[in-house]
């Protein structure tokens, strides 16, 4: 039997941009097959999770100042550039995250994620917005009118809404999060732990 690693994810976490970018390389080297979930994370808060809101909205300052500087040292130990968002955070991500099924069943998830995470962590853009959308699509090689045609339908809306559904009911709480096997890991310090569960399956 392969060795999978189920990954859920939404674009608008900064964990989840790093777990993103690392977890590749760490099942290739593995030889793991990733299954990526997209999911609406503000569902998952919403339902199990609404202490988020609160710590959003009476941040404990020195935890914050920790967390952009633990954010800048695990971007410069991938090689990456990431900036927290100054004018949108939190940002609606929903027509995103439809959006990430259009790439997935074009064989486009990787390039359409990297490229609304780059987005999003790099350029400061909101992934809300029709036009940052359609430059996401184009990166991705995604025809624009057949893309923004799909992201409405109700079996795009509905494939969102299940695989929320299913991180929750399997006892998820945020993104990134994986599983291998029946075995969860929450964010992108789990990595580690990540390769050893799949070394061993």
């Amino acid at each position: 039997m392969a060795r999978q690693l189920d990954f859920y994810f939404d674009c608008s976490s900064p964990w989840t941009y790093l777990a993103f970018h690392a977890v590749q390389p760490l099942a290739a080297g593995i030889g793991a097959e990733i299954v990526w979930k997209p999911i609406l994370v503000g569902g998952v808060f919403n339902a199990v999770n609404r202490t988020v809101y609160e710590n959003r909205a009476k941040p404990n300052p020195r935890k914050q100042a920790y967390m952009l500087e633990d954010l800048a040292a695990w971007a410069r130990l991938y090689g990456l550039s990431i900036v927290f968002p100054p004018q949108v955070f939190p940002v609606n991500s929903v027509k995103c995250m439809r959006g990430a099924f259009v790439a997935l069943d074009e064989g486009k998830l990787v390039p359409y994620a990297t490229a609304a995470f780059e987005a999003y962590w790099g350029d400061d853009r909101d992934l809300s917005k029709e036009e940052v959308l359609a430059d996401i699509a184009a990166r991705a090689g995604l025809e624009r009118q057949r893309f923004f045609a799909a992201i409405e339908t109700g079996t795009c809306k509905a494939r969102l809404r299940a695989n929320t559904d299913e991180l929750i009911a399997r006892g998820g709480f945020g993104s990134p999060t994986m599983f291998v096997g029946g075995s969860m890991f929450f964010g992108n310090d789990r990595l580690p732990l990540v390769k050893a569960a799949l070394e061993a399956a």
